[in-house]
């Protein structure tokens, strides 16, 4: 399954039939690998800008961000001509997201410090349950690592809630850094799959080229 052939040849007074697969040339669950190629190098080109030029890569990852909302809210909207199902999420998502994308588009500024500082909090909030999950946990036979982990969620969680500018400042820094990481792993794992694919394309079956 998913084999095909991509060339028919003679070698040796046998008919070589050259078959490849589709799912080598795939990969990344069913993302061509020269697309997550891009993707990777889009990403480790986001990270060096976050880390070289963070303000100015920020203010045009909020604005890409605002505009995104406007049409994805927008195609909310227009998509209850279509389907019906849920029309009230649909439409309240519909409107949130257009007042949400004229909000950040109007006011750049102003978005560049609300957004990554409300990103933040929500880090800090996620970071004080997950602490107190771990040492409950920890306190049930979870283990004593459990209960460091639970720890140093909490002590980083406070952190995030109670000082949001401080870690604002290194925000860009820290994304920055987790953009280059994840684009170099993307981009060796888009080159492994398009090996394997290769390697299979330069397999041949030899066949009689007479038949009985």
């Amino acid at each position: 399954m998913g084999r095909f052939i991509s060339s028919i040849g003679w070698k040796d007074g046998a008919m070589m039939i050259r078959s490849t697969s589709s799912s080598h040339e795939l990969g990344f669950g069913g993302t061509p690998w020269w697309l997550a190629l891009l993707e990777g190098v889009a990403l480790l080109i986001i990270g060096l800008l976050l880390l070289f030029s963070p303000g100015l890569t920020l203010l045009v990852l909020v604005q890409t961000v605002g505009f995104y909302w406007l049409i994805s809210g927008i195609l909310a909207l227009v998509s209850l001509f279509v389907d019906q199902t849920f029309w009230g999420l649909k439409l309240f998502a519909g409107i949130l997201g257009i007042l949400a994308g004229f909000a950040v588009i109007r006011n750049p500024l102003w978005s560049l410090v609300l957004l990554p500082t409300l990103l933040i909090l929500l880090l800090g909030i996620q970071g004080l349950i997950n602490g107190v999950l771990k040492l409950w946990h920890a306190f049930q036979g979870g283990g004593i690592g459990m209960g460091v982990l639970g720890g140093v969620n909490i002590i980083f969680g406070l952190i995030l809630v109670l000082r949001p500018l401080i870690a604002l400042a290194v925000f860009p820094y820290v994304l920055g850094v987790f953009a280059v990481v994840g684009g170099i792993l993307a981009i060796a794992a888009a080159f492994r799959v398009r090996s394997a694919y290769v390697s299979t394309a330069d397999q041949y079956t030899p066949h009689s080229p007479f038949l009985s």
